[in-house]
């Protein structure tokens, strides 16, 4: 099977979390309106689904054993578009949270299944894509993003725009046949352990992964509410989302490039940087256009970020990245609830300074991760 093929089959898997994600995230007051929640029953909505990923983390390795991430993914991608269907139809909001639990366990699948195929594929054809994998994903919020505002401007039914990504979701279980059939080989246990604590590095890419999506994670499902809460026109509602993702597709593009004149730590923390100094511009500034030109500077500074960790992952072989693919996708959604919390209290333009925060939490994390990495190897060298 070429290389080509079966980097456009997981990139069309990567394509569709992130467009299965970005669709309900757009849809947020919306469904917010029709059910009359608050900010912290939106908050816990987002918990629900940040609470399936974490159950999910103890069965991912057991059904990538049983099933293989090529099984695994597109079974995901079916049970995503089966949500959606839930999210449009659910009459209350204990259904809704039953949904978006389920809909939680599925993303936290999906992301362990597409990031195992992006690894495999680098080892197989020893030629890096691991970025511009993750560029389909920002591709993916993008996409869902326009659509979002495009049958706003029509209809304001949910269910109908939920139905047409649903089909689009459906489309991508095509893209099967050019997964690849074999993983990465696990990891060896240690004799006479049944589980092995986790090194040193392994905790701090899970810590900087955790930081690194909770950022991503704030901006693409407050984006929206906060454009209403500063009085953007409705159809600009969308537009936080794809702005942040269409910066942060441009950008990974060349997210390689970076890696390779800069380093991996240089990229990270400098993205890091910008990117809560971006978005505290725009919440002090107040108003739709700076807020779009923050959300687009979150975009920019946080691209290299996780394809970067993902990849000093992979070195560390199947669990470490089962364990960074499990804190994205924890920090993906149960971070924004912890916003929703926090807006709740102080207002969402403080919550969302909390955001600033943990950008800017990435900048030590990095540079002492970088550090410990190039400990352990030069340790690996000693005869």
């Amino acid at each position: 099977m070429s290389f080509r093929r079966s980097q456009l089959s997981i990139a069309a898997l990567f394509g569709s979390l992130g467009f299965q994600y970005s669709t309900w995230a757009s849809r947020i007051p919306a469904l917010a309106d029709r059910l009359h929640l608050s900010s912290a029953e939106v908050g816990v909505l987002l918990l629900a689904a940040g609470a399936g990923a974490v159950i999910s983390a103890p069965l991912v390795p057991k059904l990538m054993a049983a099933l293989g991430s090529r099984r695994l993914a597109l079974g995901a991608v079916l049970v995503l578009a089966v949500a959606l269907a839930g999210l449009a139809t659910a009459p209350t909001y204990g259904l809704l949270l039953v949904v978006l639990l389920i809909d939680g366990v599925a993303v936290g699948c999906l992301n362990v299944a597409m990031n195992a195929q992006g690894a495999a594929l680098e080892q197989r054809s020893g030629r890096t894509t691991m970025a511009r994998l993750h560029a389909t994903f920002s591709g993916g919020i993008f996409a869902a993003a326009l659509l979002a505002s495009a049958v706003t401007a029509v209809t304001g039914s949910v269910a109908a725009h939920f139905a047409v990504a649903g089909a689009v979701l459906l489309a991508v279980t095509a893209a099967g046949p050019g997964l690849l059939t074999e993983d990465l080989p696990p990891a060896p246990r240690p004799a006479g352990r049944r589980w092995a604590r986790p090194s040193g590095v392994v905790a701090g890419l899970g810590l900087a992964m955790l930081l690194a999506t909770i950022t991503e994670g704030a901006v693409t499902d407050w984006s929206a509410l906060y454009l209403e809460l500063v009085h953007a026109a409705d159809h600009l509602l969308p537009l936080g989302i794809a702005v942040t993702s269409g910066t942060m597709l441009t950008a990974r593009l060349f997210a390689d490039r970076w890696r390779d004149r800069w380093g991996d730590r240089t990229v990270v923390a400098a993205g890091a940087a910008l990117a809560g100094a971006g978005l505290l511009a725009a919440l002090l500034a107040g108003g739709a256009g700076p807020a779009l030109a923050g959300f687009a500077s979150v975009g920019l500074g946080m691209a290299a970020v996780s394809p970067c960790l993902y990849v000093a992952a992979a070195r560390h072989g199947p669990a470490a990245l089962t364990a960074a693919a499990t804190m994205s996708t924890t920090g993906l959604l149960a971070g924004p609830p912890a916003i929703g919390f926090l807006a709740e209290a102080a207002g969402l333009r403080w919550a969302l300074t909390a955001v600033v925060g943990t950008a800017w939490l990435l900048v030590p994390c990095a540079l002492l991760l970088r550090t410990r990495l190039l400990s352990e190897r030069d340790q690996s060298l000693v005869p």
